[in-house]
């Protein structure tokens, strides 16, 4: 047995410490102290994940987070609006319950670009990145899933219920893609897809399996490695932890949650992939995106945003439930701190109101809202003009809401990898800190 150097005392106290302790002692430090250092060094940090709200299609910001009830009618739109707890901010009135949750959000007005198609808009705000022919960029899932690896049984990446274009893993291997639920979790018959092992294998079977592939692998290795013999590997190694994982497969089960949770955010899609997003983030994966498609509001916004048709029918209500139940609960379980949760989409909508009583696109000005994950909520950062056209003050740029995001989430944005061709490039080659934002 290796013989120790250190002379352990009765009360447990090492002489290296006692000798440590002298010398605090002339600084004015306690035992006391010198413990709680250690107990507080000792303690790993806890990993910030990340809950990305998606409004797919573009969510006007006038008729959701911006509104201008001093404008003109054309420009103000069919809804009035609700006072909040921050002076002189005011929302939509169909956003009732997230007033409440002001306290923890920190809203970002003054969101501007030029891109103004979907696919570019959704590329620019995913990956950080203006689009170019050149190179294929990961989105900020993709990027997150690098830095987490596959350590745990659940994916590091998960989306809700699909990808979307510029959601996957761009030039990064193909195992940072994002793992895609495959289905909407607010349908009686919801189930995730590649769960199960197939029906009559066993996990027994399945476990022999693997280890004959695995010996086919380790003889094509001596052949051939390369990207994709890794990203490859990688998914059988993620697919076989999730099966062979009943605590895994059971944080996908929202049957486990109660009717009154799952009422509480709302029975709709964006309401039951929000609470999925929790229970997902609460057993371990770093991000997930909750994909919420119809933002696209072209025409008739006063029938086709609140509950104009039947209860239930409207994106503003139940975006409403979802957001401000995601965020109660996330607090209320101690995850709040812990869970960065961003709501967005690839642009805002036309100030003035079309023929067609509806918003087209407007990437000049729209919004993010953050919450948790480190950030001051209780605020506005930035405003947009008197119409909502263009950033009065602190525009904030794509990159800038990229860099904000990954350095909430303990990752360098200046940090480099390698792209196919062995060409170095950074995470985000642009992009600064949204000011007062943590």
């Amino acid at each position: 047995m290796k013989k120790s150097n250190s002379i352990t005392r009765c009360d447990g106290v090492v002489r290296r410490d006692f000798l440590q302790l002298g010398m605090l002692s002339a600084l004015g430090m306690s035992v006391a102290d010198l413990l709680r250092w250690q107990s507080l060094a000792a303690e790993p940090k806890k990993e910030t994940s990340c809950i990305l709200i998606w409004l797919d299609g573009g969510p006007s910001h006038i008729d959701t987070f911006d509104p201008k009830p001093d404008a003109p009618k054309e420009v103000r739109g069919p809804f009035g609006t609700i006072p909040t707890a921050i002076p002189g901010v005011r929302l939509s009135e169909h956003l009732p319950l997230t007033v409440k949750a002001m306290g923890d959000i920190a809203l970002v007005r003054s969101l501007t670009h030029e891109l103004g198609n979907h696919n570019t808009g959704r590329h620019y705000l995913m990956t950080g990145h203006r689009p170019t022919p050149v190179v294929a960029y990961p989105s900020l899932g993709s990027v997150l899933a690098k830095e987490s690896g596959f350590g745990r049984a659940l994916p590091p990446y998960v989306i809700v219920p699909r990808t979307v274009e510029y959601s996957e893993a761009g030039y990064l291997p193909g195992a940072y893609g994002p793992f895609a639920v495959g289905g909407d979790p607010s349908k009686p018959d919801f189930r995730v897809r590649d769960l199960n092992a197939p029906e009559g294998v066993s996990i027994d079977v399945e476990a022999r399996r693997r280890n004959v592939l695995m010996a086919l692998d380790n003889f094509s290795r001596e052949v051939e490695e390369g990207p994709a013999t890794l990203a490859r590997d990688a998914f059988y190694e993620q697919a076989y932890k999730l099966l062979g994982s009943p605590a895994a497969k059971s944080a996908f089960d929202l049957k486990k949650e109660s009717g009154a949770t799952r009422n509480r955010y709302g029975r709709k899609s964006i309401g039951q992939g929000c609470l999925l997003a929790r229970r997902l983030v609460e057993a371990g994966t770093r991000f997930v995106t909750v994909v919420d498609r119809g933002w696209d509001t072209h025409q008739d916004i006063a029938r086709n945003l609140p509950d104009a048709r039947f209860r239930g029918s409207g994106k503003l209500p139940a975006l409403d439930r979802a957001y401000a139940s995601l965020l109660t609960d996330l607090r209320e379980r101690g995850l709040l701190d812990s869970t960065l949760v961003v709501l967005m989409g690839e642009f805002g909508r036309t100030p003035k109101i079309n023929n067609r009583a509806g918003r087209d696109h407007w990437p000049r000005a729209g919004f993010v809202s953050f919450a948790g994950g480190g950030v001051k909520g209780g605020q506005v950062i930035g405003a947009t003009d008197a119409h909502g056209e263009v950033p009065a003050d602190t525009p904030v740029r794509p990159e800038d809401v990229a860099h904000s995001m990954l350095k909430l989430l303990g990752v360098d944005p200046h940090k480099e990898y390698i792209a196919p061709g062995g060409r170095p490039l950074k995470i985000l080659d642009k992009g600064k800190m949204i000011p007062g934002l943590a």
